[in-house]
């Protein structure tokens, strides 16, 4: 009988003992609690979906889920500190459709890479824009636009939370398919232009659909459009964009993603992923999200990076030729 060389046994005692105990280690995440880092502060939108999310990944994974908000920078401060974090899955982040697929394009040297400097866990939440009228504007459906400011000096003054905020791009990407002048109007935040829109100091503002709703309801707002492919619970007889328009280019509402340090192993997001997609199938964690009017859902961990790519892929034409980039 022939023996094999000492050397050949091992290699094999010393790959097993690798693999088994790569895969207990895998297997047994998490052993401790977890950190989901949020971008915005208490209180916020994104905040509160990240705190429904929490308290469901606690249960389904059998560890304590622990919020820390870290805003500031346009959620800048917050990505600076994940990429500082160990790749072992024991640090998050909840990231939304603005840091993903526009904030890091409006600076001239980008400050990080959505695309690469992440490692993408799922999209668990959507929330529709919808494109809203004040009431003095005379507008009650989309074609009222061209009617009303096409000929007006500055067009249509609309309002957003910022500059390159998604309601900014999204007003003006339509307007300009509309063939409709306008004249943007930045507002630090959402409420402060919704106040301003209420108050007839300006026509149009896309506000996201929790705003939106109780003024809809006071009669306070007239809804123009949902920015999305299929009609909101919340506006069933609102049209989507893309009924308007005949395409789905515009269709995109707002949306929140979790995502983890570049590099996690695939095993731990594996399991990060299916306690994200039982999560959505749990009709007390679907109805706290309907509550928020957002709609929880579950996607594959890829796609958070090719969402936040085919939506970038219109904003960055966009930020470019508003210039809107800064040093």
């Amino acid at each position: 009988m022939q023996c094999k060389p000492a050397a050949s046994y091992l290699s094999t005692i010393l790959t097993a003992f690798t693999i088994g105990f790569s895969g207990s280690a895998f297997a047994a995440y998490p052993e401790s609690p977890i950190t989901i880092v949020a971008q915005q502060p208490p209180g916020s939108g994104s905040d509160a979906m990240t705190r429904v999310l929490a308290d469901c990944l606690a249960k389904q994974l059998k560890q304590p889920v622990v919020v820390q908000n870290k805003a500031g920078a346009n959620g800048i401060l917050a990505i600076n500190y994940l990429k500082g974090q160990p790749a072992n899955g024991y640090t998050l982040m909840t990231i939304g459709m603005s840091q993903m697929t526009i904030t890091p394009y409006v600076y001239k040297k980008m400050p990080y890479d959505p695309q690469a400097d992440f490692t993408g866990v799922t999209v668990f939440g959507t929330s529709p824009l919808v494109l809203t009228a004040s009431l003095n504007s005379g507008v009650k459906e989309l074609g009222d636009l061209a009617v009303k400011f096409a000929d007006k000096d500055g067009g249509a003054n609309f309002g957003s939370p910022g500059k390159g905020s998604p309601a900014h791009l999204l007003t003006t990407a339509l307007l300009e398919r509309l063939n409709v002048p306008g004249t943007h109007v930045p507002f630090t935040g959402e409420s402060a232009g919704a106040t301003a829109l209420i108050g007839n100091q300006i026509d149009i503002m896309t506000l996201v659909s929790g705003t939106a709703l109780p003024q809809v309801k006071a009669g306070k707002l007239v809804p123009l459009a949902v920015f999305d492919d299929v009609r909101s619970p919340a506006f069933p007889e609102v049209p989507t964009i893309a009924e308007l328009l005949g395409d789905q280019e515009l269709a995109r509402g707002a949306w929140i993603g979790l995502v983890a340090v570049k590099n996690t192993p695939a095993a731990i997001v594996q399991t990060l992923n299916k306690a994200t997609s039982q999560c959505s199938q749990d009709p007390a964690y679907i109805q706290r999200f309907a509550q928020m009017n957002a709609k929880a859902i579950a996607t594959s961990a890829t796609d958070v990076i090719s969402r936040a790519k085919a939506d970038s892929d219109v904003w960055r034409p966009l930020i470019k030729s508003l210039n809107l980039t800064v040093d």
